[in-house]
């Protein structure tokens, strides 16, 4: 076992998870949780303000509506521009560097009038994710709309924890897929029955990506988010009240994950959908509402990619990178 994997173990048993809070706290909790995440959609580099995503070639690239030389080389991005051109990178001038992109820690985000760019590696491949901060869709939230918290959507769920973190190969609306860590498994109960989902490791967190049978028709079609602590004396939290919608039901300039086959459960989750929008919202969290018809295609390959890639990973005779989950109790 690597020295890395032995600590991380260690820390997912430690702390003690947390009793469910009165009802009053309860609510109270959840309305800050989502108050933060309004703010953290509305920021000016949040989701609501990404205005573009431009996959690099090998070479020499030139942007639309940017200026300047984006040229790929060695897995590598650098910028080339005139002193004219107005970029800068923590408010200095920039007219030649190379980019650190996501992959590197901490990315380079240089900025040229109410735009900021930088680079992400997606599976090797590289692109410009570029956010406007006068974007029309950012200007035009209204928020978004959603029932009520439920504590019946609380779970504490069984971890099985893995000898040491499995890599897995996870799907993407883009079509390329990352591989990410697979600490375990979170087994919960519903009506009485077991269900499991495995997440990937997010700095300090768990994120889960599933998909029930609330999609397409009240969620959205490729699936939701949701992020937990880490476990501890093998349990884990699951408050699906905190599950979220993915970038792309906002923008079709995100390059979400798709759920894992076991993590697509024959049960409705029915927390945190929401009543549908009035009028001019931009969308209700975990719902297939949305205002432009990019974000309904965007919809629509959500749930095209995510049926396909679980179409070919069934009919290939290439072996499962996934862990096979524990066959499901009841129907």
């Amino acid at each position: 076992m690597f020295a890395t994997d032995a600590l991380l173990l260690s820390a997912l048993l430690l702390a003690a998870v947390p009793p469910a809070p009165p009802q009053a706290a309860f609510e109270a909790e959840w309305r800050d949780w989502h108050a933060r995440r309004l703010a953290g959609l509305q920021r000016p580099q949040g989701w609501l303000a990404l205005s573009g995503l431009h996959w690099l070639k090998d070479g020499e690239n030139r942007l639309p509506e940017l200026p300047g030389l984006f040229t790929v080389a060695g897995g590598k991005v650098t910028l080339t521009a005139a002193a004219g051109d107005g970029w800068t990178l923590g408010g200095a001038p920039v007219t030649s560097r190379v980019l650190a992109s996501d992959r590197d820690g901490k990315p380079d985000r240089i900025s040229v009038a109410s735009r900021t760019a930088q680079v992400i590696d997606r599976g090797g491949k590289l692109a410009l994710r570029v956010w406007d901060a006068e974007s029309p869709v950012r200007k035009g939230f209204t928020g978004i709309d959603t029932f009520p918290p439920d504590p019946r959507w609380r779970l504490v769920a069984r971890w099985e924890a893995y000898p040491t973190p499995r890599t897995v190969e996870v799907p993407s609306v883009v079509g390329i897929p990352t591989m990410e860590r697979v600490p375990g498994r979170a087994w919960f109960t519903v009506d009485g029955k077991e269900y499991a989902l495995e997440p990937t490791l997010d700095d300090d967190a768990l994120f889960f990506v599933f998909k029930d049978k609330t999609a397409p028709r009240e969620t959205y079609g490729a699936g939701r988010f949701l992020s937990a602590p880490l476990p501890s004396h093998g349990q884990v939290v699951l408050d699906f009240n905190r599950a979220y919608n993915p970038p792309c039901v906002f923008t079709p300039y995100a390059t979400c994950p798709l759920p894992l086959p076991q993590n697509v459960l024959p049960i409705r989750i029915d927390a945190a959908v929401p009543r549908r929008p009035p009028g001019s919202g931009v969308s209700a969290d975990a719902s297939t509402e949305v205002i432009t018809p990019s974000f309904r295609s965007a919809r629509l390959r959500g749930a095209l990619f995510s049926a396909l890639y679980v179409v070919l990973r069934v009919s290939s005779r290439t072996p499962f990178t996934m862990i096979e989950p524990k066959p499901v109790i009841g129907p």
